[in-house]
């Protein structure tokens, strides 16, 4: 047995791994304008270059964790990256808006599959009594994307062109693999092989998927406003370009705020982390839409959309494992889908008000509709919890 409570370097190298992805997920927020002027479409039409993105986290997350259930997990993640690299160099060069989207939901597909099996390979690795924190280091490679990767995603692709990010993500995944060849090994640990059985069984909770539909509200509401948030601060608020990466990487530290106070109280109180993180989204959604045209207000706004938006990320996280007990892995890539759910849904639905002429304010107001849905979710779920069977490992 293992002694020593230290994480492994290659669980770092995940979450690196994660953040060289991740970044490719969140980054056309800010190059919108840019993308669309380019492609000739809409900027709601490049907006569904996020959702598309989203689309193929949506399949792949439990197609992948079933199909590579039993494969040898360092050489089923490298396939993955390379697969996302090369798609991110064929986006760098895509002549037209149906290439680049199709490439776009390839990218994500494979991102999805090294999702799934870095989850399981990380509980391999991590010390026993240690594996939250592992998770925490892993999932925290997207949180550091917001933080870092989206402004100089943004930054790169208005200094030097767009297509520039991609080149830059290709590059960073590349290195990652290099990363992952060096430090994982090719055995990560004994243990009990996966059964398929046993995870189907445990997709039968009901609880289980009203967590999944508070997940795709968490990802939803804050999605909604942040894949047309460059546009609304040029076309709305009135700031310039060069102000654009500056309020993302503002965001970034609010959502990094908002996961580090998630992950304080979401094990011993995972409600009522949800419930006020989905009713602050909800009244930061209205404040922002009503004072959409003053920088100083919607510059505050985000910030704390950004801290109050992902305080809820952990605690569903927190309500998806709890259930899922001893058989994690489809449930897990289950909630990797519900979360991108949640970034097709969003984008989608705020494109729509956009196109409908309600103005690039709107999306604030689907954010305030998907989190109100996550309210009620949240209290339907609480509603149940003392009349479903007890979960196999200690509610949160």
């Amino acid at each position: 047995m293992t002694t020593s409570r230290k994480i492994p370097l290659a669980v770092y190298v995940l979450g690196f791994a994660i953040f060289a992805q991740g970044t490719s997920e969140l980054m056309l927020s800010g190059l919108l304008p840019a993308v669309a002027a380019d492609l000739d479409v809409s900027i709601p039409d490049a907006g569904l270059l996020t959702s598309g993105f989203a689309l193929g986290m949506l399949v792949g997350a439990p197609v992948l964790a079933v199909a590579t259930l039993r494969l040898p997990r360092r050489a089923t993640m490298l396939v993955f990256l390379a697969a996302f690299a090369l798609s991110h160099v064929g986006s760098a060069l895509a002549p037209g808006y149906g290439s680049l989207l199709a490439l776009r939901v390839v990218g994500a597909f494979a991102y999805a599959g090294f999702w799934a099996v870095a989850a399981v390979t990380t509980v391999r690795l991590a010390p026993e009594g240690s594996r939250g924190k592992a998770m925490a280091v892993v999932t925290g490679g997207l949180t550091i994307a917001t933080i870092i990767g989206v402004p100089a995603g943004t930054f790169v692709g208005q200094q030097v062109g767009w297509r520039a990010a991609f080149w830059a993500v290709a590059a960073l995944t590349a290195l990652s693999a290099i990363l992952v060849i060096t430090t994982v090994p090719a055995r990560t640990g004994a243990g009990e092989t996966p059964r398929l059985r046993s995870e189907l069984k445990v997709m039968a909770n009901r609880r289980l998927w009203i967590a999944y539909v508070a997940t795709a509200m968490s990802a939803g509401s804050v999605t909604a406003l942040f894949t047309y948030l460059g546009a609304m601060l040029i076309g709305t608020t009135g700031l310039g370009e060069s102000w654009v990466p500056i309020v993302l990487l503002l965001f970034g530290l609010g959502s990094l705020a908002g996961i580090s106070l998630g992950g304080r109280f979401a094990d011993r109180a995972a409600f009522a982390t949800l419930t006020v993180g989905f009713a602050g989204v909800a009244i930061l959604g209205a404040l922002i839409y009503l004072t959409a045209a003053s920088a100083a207000a919607v510059v505050v706004l985000i910030v704390l959309l950004g801290v109050l938006g992902f305080m809820t990320n952990p605690a569903v996280n927190v309500r998806v494992f709890t259930l899922a007990g001893d058989a994690p892995t489809l449930a897990g890539a289950t909630n990797i889908a519900a979360f991108n759910v949640g970034i097709t849904l969003g984008p989608w639905l705020a494109g729509l008000l956009i196109d409908g002429g309600f103005g690039l304010a709107s999306p604030a107001l689907i954010t305030v509709a998907l989190a109100l849905v996550g309210v009620a979710v949240v209290g339907w779920s609480r509603s149940l919890r003392h009349h479903d069977p007890a979960p196999v490992m200690a509610a949160a």
